[in-house]
Order: C-alpha cells, then structure tokens, then sequence
C-alpha cells in the first residue's frame, strides 16, 4: 500500500474564505507526485464533497479529505 499526503488550499465558493485542506490517498499502485501537485493546482475553489469527488475520479483508491468550514470540520472518505 502507498499512502501520499498533501495540504493545499482553495477558496470557498459561496463567501471566498481561503479553506486548508488535507488530502490522504491509499492506493496500491504508483503514483508520480508531479501528478499529484499538479491536479491540485488546478482546484482553486468549489464545495468540500466536490472536491472529494473530482479527486477520487482522477486518483481512485481510498481517500480521505479534510478541512475545517467556519469551524466545522469536514471530513469525507472516498473508497471503491
């Protein structure tokens, strides 16, 4: 099993506020972290779950995104 982590940001869609998010992949393969640091840097903003989502599609196996909202914390996880 790999495991890749990263924190990167993105503004929060309905009031701007910059939001950190943590993102942990688990999958059983290789995967290049060029790749990686480069679909992040192509999510500027958009809602937490959709985040999540686009993520899962471009890297599958299992992951885990978290974030704190206006103090709520977030926390999704992606699975086959």
């Amino acid at each position: 099993m790999n495991i890749y982590s990263i924190d990167f940001h993105a503004k929060c869609p309905t009031n701007g506020i910059r939001i950190c998010y943590r993102l942990r992949i688990e999958v059983k393969f290789v995967i290049q972290v060029e790749v990686i640091v480069d679909v992040i840097n192509t999510i500027t903003d958009g809602f937490h779950e959709a985040i999540a989502d686009l993520l899962f599609a471009k890297f599958g196996g299992r992951q885990t995104l978290t974030a704190d909202h206006h103090s709520v914390n977030i926390q999704t996880i992606r699975e086959p």
